[in-house]
């Protein structure tokens, strides 16, 4: 786990420069692959047990693309400002309202904050909804599955709707 410790946290602002490998932030997962070493850069400001983070982290990862399926790379340098308060102060569990700093808190546990998970938040959030290789990617033939931006299929495309069959039979017959 690669964690950062709070009780080694004396003055009000420190700075924080770190590098990790990618094999360091765990394995691959189904939505990206980290293939170049990650840079996480951050200011922590400490008011009591609670800590704000500003910062970013900068990489590049391994996606593949949601047309043709072939994996293509893109750089993140996604920017973040969090705050991170100790776990006594959640909220207890249930229905209420979300307010706008809800949004930007975090909690810890045993003075450390998972660094990790932070990394692979901004990771998630620097995706596209939709990852395209190219913005004219043409994608996998439905029928035979080959890679239209690689090659070209014989396939026939021309579909009709099976419910419109007794209309089209109506009109041959007048």
């Amino acid at each position: 786990m690669l964690s950062l410790n709070l009780a080694k946290i004396r003055t009000a602002d420190e700075h924080v420069e770190r590098v990790y490998q990618p094999e360091a932030l765990g394995g691959e997962n189904d939505a990206y692959r980290i293939v170049a070493p990650v840079s996480l850069t951050f200011d922590i400001h400490k008011d009591k047990d609670k800590f704000h983070l500003v910062g970013r982290v900068t990489t590049t990862l391994e996606v593949p693309c949601s047309r043709c399926l072939e994996t293509f790379t893109i750089p993140v340098d996604a920017p973040f400002d969090l705050r991170y308060q100790p776990n006594t102060d959640q909220p207890v569990a249930g229905e209420r309202e979300i307010a706008d700093d809800d949004i930007d808190t975090a909690y810890y546990e045993n003075d450390e904050i998972d660094l990790g998970q932070l990394m692979q938040e901004q990771f998630y959030l620097a995706l596209p909804m939709k990852p395209l290789c190219t913005d004219d990617c043409k994608g996998l033939c439905p029928h035979c599955g080959t890679n239209l931006n690689k090659a070209a299929c014989d396939c026939h495309t021309h579909w009709e709707d099976p419910r419109l069959a007794a209309l089209r039979a109506l009109k041959k017959e007048s």
